[in-house]
Formats: structure tokens, C-alpha cells, sequence
């Protein structure tokens, strides 16, 4: 589950492993053992994953589904704004085309 959340973050993210590698101060061949679950990071090193994502360390080990989004440091305006954000593309989004996952702010 790690290995998978690890990598369809990075994709998502259109990161590199080389790319996320030096986000994180670590070897290409780490994120690639992590990615095709060879180890598993150390708990130091998941932090700093979820840090890089801002995602936490539960979504990473697969404990919650729902992706949150970290708003920590921005405005109550800005805030407001992100969720209104979300709240018209639910609306206008269809039920094929939504994945179901809610953005927690």
C-alpha cells in the first residue's frame, strides 16, 4: 500500500524519482525501493514524504482514504476560497467523472 501511495503521489505530482529523491535528501535508488516495495522508509523518512505531498502519514499507510489538503500558513481568505473551490467543482462535476474522494479543509 505504501509503495503505491509513494508512487501515484510522485505521478501525480509529474515529480521524477530523481526529483523527489532530492526533495527529500535521499538516493534515486531509495525511492525507487520504496516505490517497487523492496524497504520500507523509516518513520523519520515518512514524515518527510507526507511533508513533501502534504498529505499525512495516515493517507500514506493507507489508514484514510480521503486526501486532505494542508492549508496551514495561508489565510482564513484564502482558506475560504480553496473550499469554495471544491464546493463549485462538486457541484458541476459529474457523477462519472468524480472520483468520490472528498478534499478535507
Amino acid at each position: 500500500m505504501l509503495n503505491q501511495q509513494i508512487r501515484e503521489l510522485r505521478i501525480s505530482r509529474r515529480m521524477s524519482q530523481v526529483e523527489l529523491a532530492k526533495a527529500l535528501s535521499v538516493t534515486k535508488q531509495s525511492v525507487s525501493n520504496w516505490e517497487n516495495d523492496n524497504i520500507q522508509p523509516s518513520v523519520e523518512m515518512l514524515i518527510k514524504i507526507a511533508k513533501v505531498f502534504s498529505v499525512s502519514t495516515d493517507y500514506l499507510l493507507g489508514l484514510e482514504t480521503e486526501d486532505h489538503v494542508d492549508v496551514s500558513g495561508l489565510s482564513n481568505e484564502v482558506v475560504s476560497h480553496i473550499r469554495q473551490i471544491f464546493e463549485e467543482q462538486e457541484i458541476t462535476a459529474s457523477p462519472e467523472g468524480s472520483s468520490g474522494d472528498a478534499v478535507i479543509l
